[in-house]
């Protein structure tokens, strides 16, 4: 099977963005986004997801966090819908549950195409890390939105440790695209199905 990859530019008033995802790799990322607490977010993603991601931003982080955020998350949904190409042999539906601490983080993922993400994550800090804990919500939707897989619901409690719970969903949600990145074992049309759903 050829390794499904993608490389995306994203470049904004506000950002300048590369990143590049091969989803049969290894886990290794190498993230920087200049916001802490999301390289650690999208680092994790690739470990648990054994993507290899490579992403490198530049944004106006002088005035907030939100346009890095908002465009590592489109650029990484659009490398998902690019390297998944026409979703053949791909299962539609995945999911997983992962125990965080005092928090349960589960994923639902849905390649059906029709964009759509439900995030309710009840989030009560103001910031993890250098990122607004109302862009994680954001993230998700922005990721969902871009990637076009995206149908994502994500809910949860502020629990300890705050928000990483929240957005360690994507322990579960990684797991749960595995799931969907395994080939069959007969090939089933898809119809052009690309959706995600994810919980947290």
């Amino acid at each position: 099977m050829t390794a499904r990859t993608a490389t995306v530019t994203r470049a904004t008033r506000e950002t300048s963005i590369t990143l590049t995802l091969t989803l049969e790799g290894t886990g290794k990322a190498d993230v920087k986004t200049g916001v802490g607490f999301l390289d650690h977010l999208l680092d994790s993603l690739s470990r648990h997801a054994r993507f290899d991601l490579t992403l490198a931003s530049k944004g106006d982080l002088h005035v907030d966090d939100h346009h890095t955020a908002e465009d590592c998350a489109l650029a990484l949904g659009q490398a998902v819908d690019r390297a998944l190409g026409e979703r053949r042999g791909v299962n539609r539906f995945g999911w997983a549950y992962a125990p965080l601490d005092e928090a349960l983080a589960r994923a639902v993922v849905d390649l059906s195409g029709r964009s759509y993400a439900d995030v309710t994550l009840g989030l009560t800090r103001e910031a993890i890390g250098g990122l607004a804990c109302e862009n994680i919500p954001h993230i998700l939707r922005s990721f969902a939105t871009a990637a076009d897989p995206a149908r994502r619901r994500a809910e949860g409690r502020e629990r300890s440790p705050p928000g990483r719970g929240r957005f360690q969903g994507d322990r579960a949600r990684t797991q749960a695209g595995r799931g969907l990145l395994r080939l069959r074992r007969r090939a089933i049309h898809q119809g052009g199905s690309r959706c995600l759903t994810w919980s947290s």
